[in-house]
């Protein structure tokens, strides 16, 4: 049997606490994925990006502006994602491969109109202030599988998330779980990328 392996990704950044995320994961070896919002990344937190692809981090798309995008007309849909895509492709020089929609809203519209592959994952319910630092814990390892993709925030204050991550590693490893980023779990699991209409928490192996 392979080793289990596991995708960490964080929605809404870059912002205040981002690199407290990116001292943590380097510090442990891991390389995460971040799904950006097109309006963080600015002047003054293109230094966070920079440092996030020096680091080997995945840089997806997470919409310009999180809005709830299944009440968007197909053109502003469209113009979101792009601008997005070209900040992100600025600074990396490289496209993102997947998308994550904002609220996890989805519909018909956005699956026609977006050209990337969907992302939700399992939910560590990080977006609530009030879930404590040891819930944010347990709702990740009471849902982790292998090939999952854990949901998780480094929008702005988000300092429970901060304090959380490095136990959420630690079990991890102590299950046995190798940390990839989202583009390496599908490449790991033997599943082609493309885009239709589903949303992908966990990537089983060598679905067809």
């Amino acid at each position: 049997m392979g080793n289990k392996i596991v995708a960490l990704t964080f929605d809404d950044g870059p912002s205040n606490v981002t690199e407290q995320i990116l001292d943590i994961l380097d510090a442990n070896g891991i390389k995460g994925t971040f799904f950006l919002i097109g309006n963080n990344i600015t002047s003054a937190s293109e230094s966070i990006v920079v440092r996030q692809v020096k680091g080997g981090h995945e840089l997806c798309n997470h919409s310009l502006t999180h809005s709830h995008m299944n009440t968007l007309e197909a053109d502003v849909i469209k113009d979101e994602i792009a601008a997005t895509t070209a900040r992100i492709k600025a600074i990396s020089g490289k496209e993102p491969a997947f998308f994550r929609p904002p609220f996890i809203d989805v519909n018909d519209t956005m699956f026609e109109v977006i050209d990337l592959p969907f992302i939700c994952g399992i939910d560590s319910v990080d977006w609530d202030g009030n879930t404590s630092v040891e819930k944010r814990v347990y709702n990740v390892m009471s849902q982790v599988e292998d090939g999952a993709i854990v949901l998780m925030h480094d929008f702005t204050d988000n300092v429970k998330t901060v304090k959380a991550l490095p136990q959420i590693i630690s079990k991890l490893r102590g299950e046995g779980y190798e940390f990839v980023t989202v583009s390496q779990l599908f490449e790991k699991k033997g599943v082609a990328v493309k885009k239709s209409n589903k949303i992908w928490s966990v990537v089983p192996s060598n679905e067809l």
